[in-house]
């Protein structure tokens, strides 16, 4: 018999439908006669077909047709051993089955099992039970095990009971069909759930707990999270309640990827809520006044129920004061009437107010007020650019920044103010029909310009405090509200300064001097060099045209030099005045005399050389000889000048003698 046949068994798996019995009666009689020294290994495979063909046509009795008789005897083993045994030859001999009833036994006996699917869920029926597993039989070539945990959940389980199944493998490393019943309940609840999703069914499911935002739900075997928002149409503030309970739900969304499913208690009641909303919208009109309950309070005002259908009191809309919270105003589940200001058939929004049930505040205002009284009120709002005041609950003013000092420089109105402060003000403006009302607090102190030039005349000396500083000068302020400006060129006689900053700093005192008074424009030109006698008048007497100096150079430019001067002063000398004696150019650093060749007290400009320095010796001698001759021209004038006679030949001589003495002098 061919070794094929042998392995038939693990090869084949179909129920049979006619003459089952036969078939296994044949093939039983067969083994047993062809393999007595293979017994063992022929008996388990005998067994395995037995069982396979029992299990799998139990209507096996019906078949009608006879068993055809044939002759038995004994078959010996040829080979001596299993591996060679060969089932061909014994069909060769004639005495067994033709080639057609051989095809016919091998496909009724391949049809005798099942053929599964791995990843597929199947019906099987329990053959064995023990502490650490569970022996499914699914019509296969082999049982499948499953391990017992997974059905402890069912204690009353008895061997014969059928239950679902997941073939996870159709055989392992041990050659063991793998199977799983939690995983066969979980695919087919995925599937349930999937389904109901499609078919937007109406399910139910245990609420078994409250987690973070909402609730966890038990459908099928799976857990679905529950929003709080999906729980009711009404906010809801305490889960608790809904634990251990079963409600119906929609399935609303499904992660595939994650795995996760939502699902929503308010979908069943929305649209018979939508209805009710339609019919109560179609019925509204502006100014009608309802009650409701407050349903849910947020920071920008608070939810009413109407009966079904929720309206918005907008914080603004709940009192003629202003509020922070609009907890100050209302509470939750409170009923109260509200006045409908507005609403919105399509978008079904209802603008609700509470305020305007009551009278504006601006029509209990004392009519005697006027521009010019004194009012006191709370600070309720503050800005940089100014502070809003509340007179009586509803009724505000402004006071701007500039209303709040007679000071000119910049500030803000958090300098002066801060909110719950207790304020009296003077009223600036007035417009009832406008509801509105401008304010002011220097109003209370008086102006300290309408004294201006009695406080601070032209000439007269201060200590004022430095506020800012810009390009051109330095901002200061005398007392609050009188301010005035030094500029650059009015900080020192002698230093030349850059910029402000180098000189002082903010907020320190500095000494100051009125120079100019702008009533007008309320102005004040001051000045800080002014206190001190101009230096420029003693520098004059000392800087004399032709004077020498030691000075330093300290930077050069394409022009020249700036050389510093004793007293702190500064000169300028021309890069023609730089050549020294030696014929070289002065550098910067160098130490050397300096000759005045130019002194303005004006301009406060020294013009300095000191190629001069070495060049004045020929210079001063020809200027000497100058200066003689001249000294002598001019006594010769006076000596002509006096004498009114004729000159005698005595005259003659001396001026003759004179003029030769000049002519030595001169060679």
């Amino acid at each position: 018999m061919s070794e094929e046949l042998i392995n038939a068994p693990e090869e084949m798996a179909a129920p049979a439908e006619n003459q089952v019995e036969n078939v296994a009666e044949t093939v039983a009689e067969v083994v047993e006669n062809a393999v007595e020294e293979a017994a063992p290994a022929v008996e388990e495979t005998v067994e395995v077909v037995e069982n396979a063909v029992e299990e799998a046509a139990p209507e096996a009795e019906t078949v009608t047709e006879e068993p055809r008789p044939r002759k038995m005897r004994e078959i010996e083993n040829p080979y001596g051993s299993l591996e060679n045994f060969d089932w061909n030859k014994i069909d060769a001999d004639g005495e067994r089955y033709t080639a057609d009833e051989k095809a016919q036994l091998e496909e009724r006996y391949t049809k005798s099992f099942k053929s599964v699917d791995e990843n597929a869920v199947i019906m099987g029926k329990v053959v064995s039970i023990n502490s650490r597993e569970i022996v499914v039989n699914i019509g296969f070539k082999s049982d499948g095990v499953i391990n017992a945990s997974e059905l402890r959940y069912n204690p009353n389980l008895k061997i014969g009971d059928e239950i679902e199944v997941y073939v996870e493998s159709q055989e392992d490393a041990n050659g063991q069909l793998q199977l799983s019943h939690k995983r066969a309940l979980i695919l087919k609840s995925w599937q349930r759930v999937n389904e109901a999703y499609d078919n937007q069914e109406i399910i139910t499911g245990y609420v078994k707990g409250k987690t973070k935002g909402g609730l966890i739900v038990d459908v099928f075997g799976i857990e679905a999270f529950l929003p709080g928002s999906q729980i009711d149409v009404k906010p809801i503030r305490d889960y608790d309640i809904y634990v251990d309970k079963t409600m119906e739900f929609k399935v609303v969304k499904i992660n595939h990827d994650y795995k996760n499913v939502v699902v929503s208690h308010k979908a069943l009641i929305e649209a018979e809520i939508e209805a009710q909303k339609a019919e109560i919208i179609s019925k509204l009109e502006k100014g009608q006044i309802l009650e409701g309950t407050v349903k849910n309070i947020t920071s920008y005002g608070v939810f009413i129920d109407l009966g079904g259908v929720d309206g918005l009191i907008h914080i603004t809309d709940l009192s003629w004061g202003r509020i922070s919270n609009p907890e100050e105003v209302v509470k939750l589940d409170e009923k109260i009437n509200v006045v409908i200001l507005d609403f919105d058939e399509n978008k079904k929004r209802i603008a609700l107010g509470l305020k305007q049930l009551t009278p504006h505040p601006w029509d209990k205002l004392d009519p005697n007020l006027k521009v010019g009284d004194k009012v006191k009120g709370k600070v309720v709002v503050i800005a940089d650019y100014g502070a809003f005041v509340e007179i009586i609950p509803g009724v505000e003013g402004l006071i701007h920044v500039s209303e709040m000092s007679w000071s000119q420089h910049l500030r803000t109105a958090k300098d002066f103010l801060k909110e719950g402060d207790e304020v009296e003000a003077v009223i600036l403006t007035l417009d009832r029909e406008d509801r509105k009302m401008s304010l002011g607090i220097k109003q209370l102190i008086p102006d300290p310009w309408t004294d201006i030039l009695t406080k601070y005349p032209v000439g007269s000396k201060h200590t004022a405090t430095v506020r800012n500083f810009t390009n051109f000068g330095i901002f200061v302020e005398l007392e609050e509200g009188v301010d005035g400006l030094i500029h650059i060129s009015d900080l020192s006689w002698s230093k030349k300064i850059k910029h402000p900053a180098e000189f002082t700093k903010v907020g320190e005192p500095i000494d100051v001097v009125v120079l100019e008074v702008d009533t007008e424009n309320r102005r004040l030109s001051l000045g800080h060099k002014q206190l001190e006698e101009n230096p420029w008048d003693v520098f004059k007497t000392i800087f004399t045209v032709g004077s020498v100096h030691q000075g330093t150079i300290t930077s050069m430019n394409d022009k020249g030099a700036v050389v510093a001067l004793p007293y702190g002063i500064e000169g300028f000398a021309f890069n023609r005045n730089l050549l020294k004696e030696d014929k070289t150019q002065a550098k910067v650093d160098e130490v050397l005399d300096f000759v005045v060749v130019d002194f303005s007290k004006e301009t406060k400009k020294i013009h300095l050389s000191h190629t001069k320095t070495w060049q004045a010796t020929k210079e001063d001698e020809e200027k000497m000889r100058e200066a003689e001759e001249k000294k002598q021209a001019r006594e010769i004038a006076k000596i002509n000048e006096s004498n009114t006679e004729r000159a005698t030949l005595g005259d003659l001589d001396v001026l003759q003698s004179l003029k030769e003495n000049l002519e030595k002098e001169g060679k």
